[in-house]
């Protein structure tokens, strides 16, 4: 085991100075802050809430909203059948998790269940004389729930990575809340601005009478009134309830300017490109609103039709109001409202007092582990020292390559890498002993000394790995951080223990020659 081919020399050696390569950026940085330009790779591993201070929101979904919003579709949606099939009805309408109606001819209850079955098998009917009660069944609801929450936490993502910050943290917290961190966040207002909104943008055709009503007025049937801003001034709209086109079909938004004013330009997919151009050729002449979170942020009149699939949202927006709308618009709208229950801050300085302290546990524990192998190993203790060193350099490398969140636990799991590097080495240099004292000589003894202690290294390393992928399989957060940097440390001291100090040891006696190993 002490035979090294020049191939497998080259190996070790680039493998140590890739190590040291890919670390470098996370100490050399420009006056900004950032890693030098110079070097070969700005691969840099990021620092968690906990280290570099930031922002920590847990935010509720609003899953009633959002069953209140499906039940009033589903009302439209029986309004629709019930005339298809010539069924007389009265008092339909929607209560908080439920639709009602009363039949005018009781016997046409059964073709009414039959018609509202046409439209879903989720439905629970019940009656109670002439009405019938329709919602949705229990597993249906649980379905839902689970749903509109892993959407909501889709696109949560898809905002917080764009507004320019680095590695969100956003978990899962019970059936309807989410946890949301971001390092490096110190002002959360804006995040808070872009996360409180749901984003829902609608296309309507507007009252072909009356559609700016100085006042608010009462609706007609099939008409809704909303409100908007025109050049900082309150004023009412009248539109049509029917949505022509919806902003889920839009697949691009960018902020620009027009005329000198920020604007947002759009553009549709495919299929609403192709209904946007038949809206806009039949509606030529008319004004057109467009709603966003139900209320009018434009209302432009369609001047001539627009087959190209993309527009312009004017509404008197500051350059920021420009960037925010186009990116809630990319992001997608949110299924259901989201609520914010708990707000943290923590700052920097409280986060560089756990780094300042993670580092002191980190050089204490080297320095002491060193000190220890020094005394009872003497020059193997050198070997196992240098070795150690380089396991550092591996885990800051492989986290720097991988883009890593290193937070506290995480620093725990270097700490904890550090006694465990030198086990391996303490496991060969008794083995060692133990073969001298035997009367084995030193080539013979260091030969057998690896031989017989690699099964031991490899299965006591192995089923600590098993322990951490656990742990990392079914843990979250701050587990998962610990369990990633102490697997990454498991595999670093095998190769430093196996290989490293093995070379450094073999080197040594084959250019020595000694007599009596110094152990």
């Amino acid at each position: 085991m002490l035979h090294f081919s020049r191939l497998k020399i080259s190996l070790i050696l680039a493998v140590c100075l890739l190590a040291v390569v890919m670390s470098l950026p996370n100490f050399i940085r420009d006056e900004n802050g950032k890693p030098a330009s110079w070097l070969p790779t700005n691969r840099t591993l990021n620092l968690g809430l906990d280290l570099q201070g930031g922002s920590y929101l847990l935010l509720e979904v609003d899953f009633d909203t959002y069953l209140r919003q499906q039940v009033e579709q589903l009302v439209d949606d029986i309004r629709a059948k019930l005339r298809e099939n010539k069924i007389g009805y009265v008092n339909l309408g929607a209560d908080e998790k439920f639709a009602r109606f009363d039949l005018r001819d009781p016997p046409q209850a059964d073709t009414a269940e039959e018609a509202i079955r046409d439209i879903s098998r989720d439905f629970m009917i019940s009656r109670e004389g002439d009405s019938l009660r329709v919602s949705y069944r229990d597993d249906v609801l649980d379905t839902m729930r689970r749903n509109v929450l892993e959407q909501s936490i889709e696109i949560v993502r898809r905002r917080v990575d764009e507004t320019g910050t680095r590695e969100p943290i956003i978990q899962r917290q019970g059936d309807n809340r989410i946890l949301l961190q971001v390092p490096g966040l110190q002002d959360p207002e804006r995040l808070k601005q872009l996360l409180g909104r749901t984003a829902k943008m609608t296309f309507h055709l507007m009252d072909d009478t009356n559609p700016y009503p100085g006042t608010a007025v009462r609706p007609g049937p099939g008409l809704e009134l909303l409100t908007g801003q025109d050049e900082g001034k309150l004023r009412y709209y009248l539109i049509k309830k029917r949505v022509m086109l919806s902003g889920e079909l839009l697949v691009n938004s960018q902020s620009t300017f027009e005329r000198g004013q920020p604007v947002v330009s759009f553009r549709f997919n495919n299929q609403g490109a192709r209904k946007f151009g038949d809206i806009t050729k039949h509606n030529v002449g008319k004004p057109f609103a467009i709603v966003l979170d139900g209320k009018v942020i434009s209302a432009p009149r369609i001047n001539e039709p627009i087959l190209g699939g993309s527009g312009i949202i004017s509404g008197g927006f500051s350059v920021q109001e420009a960037q925010d709308l186009a990116l809630l618009l990319r992001a997608g709208a949110l299924p259901a409202p989201l609520e914010i229950v708990e707000e943290r801050t923590v700052g920097p300085s409280l986060g560089q007092d756990s780094i300042d302290a993670g580092i002191a546990a980190s050089i204490i524990g080297m320095v002491l582990v060193a000190v220890f192998m020094l005394l009872f190993y003497g020059l193997f203790g050198v070997f196992s020292t240098i070795s150690l060193a380089v396991n550092l350099v591996l885990i800051m490398a492989a986290l720097s390559l991988f883009g890593a969140t290193l937070t506290l636990p995480g620093i725990a799991g270097i700490v904890l890498t550090i006694g465990m590097a030198v086990d391996a080495n303490v496991l060969i240099f008794e083995r060692i002993r133990e073969e001298v004292n035997n009367g084995r000589t030193p080539l013979s003894a260091t030969e057998s000394g690896f031989k017989q202690a690699f099964t031991t290294i490899l299965d006591a390393n192995v089923t600590t790995l098993i322990a951490t992928l656990l742990l990392f399989a079914f843990g979250s957060g701050p587990v998962k951080g610990f369990a990633v940097t102490l697997s990454i440390g498991i595999i670093a001291s095998m190769f430093t223990a196996i290989l490293l100090t093995r070379l450094m040891i073999a080197t040594w006696l084959r250019r020595k020659r000694p007599k009596k190993l110094p152990i």
